[in-house]
């Protein structure tokens, strides 16, 4: 899936203090924004996206906050396509495992997830390279048939 981010229409942005809440209230947000977009509960990648987003929080939280008092999650989706982004401002851009490693960590679990979903996850830096973004791009259409338009099912 190479749909990029900033060629999907809906958009949000979540700004967070890199503490433990951070990942409570970013789930609940996520689930908030899916729901708004078309995109409940009940459709089968909504799981997996919570669970890829609380580690990815998570880990910004653990691993980042020293130098990154702050943790934000960027979302956009199209009319068959949802991708959200993990930001901090730490400089460490750690490597994402290969779908099939082995690894267990859970930045493993992340890319294990994903790719279940027929998805990618990439890590890019910030222009300035004091931070970054991990971005992952799900399809809506191959994992449930539920795909969003203007915020109302199709």
């Amino acid at each position: 899936m190479t749909v990029q981010p900033d060629a999907l229409p809906l958009r949000h942005v979540l700004t967070l203090p890199a503490m433990g809440a951070a990942v409570r209230m970013a789930r609940e947000t996520t689930e908030q924004v899916l729901a708004e977009w078309g995109v409940g509960p009940q459709h089968p990648g909504t799981g997996p996206v919570l669970l890829i987003l609380s580690e990815l929080v998570a880990n910004s939280v653990r691993h980042a906050a020293v130098l990154s008092p702050n943790v934000t999650v960027f979302y956009a989706a199209g009319p068959d396509t949802f991708a959200f982004g993990v930001h901090d401002r730490h400089p460490y851009r750690p490597a994402l495992p290969g779908p099939v490693t082995g690894a267990d960590s859970g930045l493993a679990t992340v890319v294990e997830l994903t790719h279940g979903l027929a998805g990618t996850a990439v890590v890019r830096g910030d222009a300035d390279g004091s931070g970054k973004c991990i971005w992952v791009t799900v399809p809506l259409r191959g994992i449930g048939g539920a795909a969003v338009a203007g915020g109302r099912p199709l």
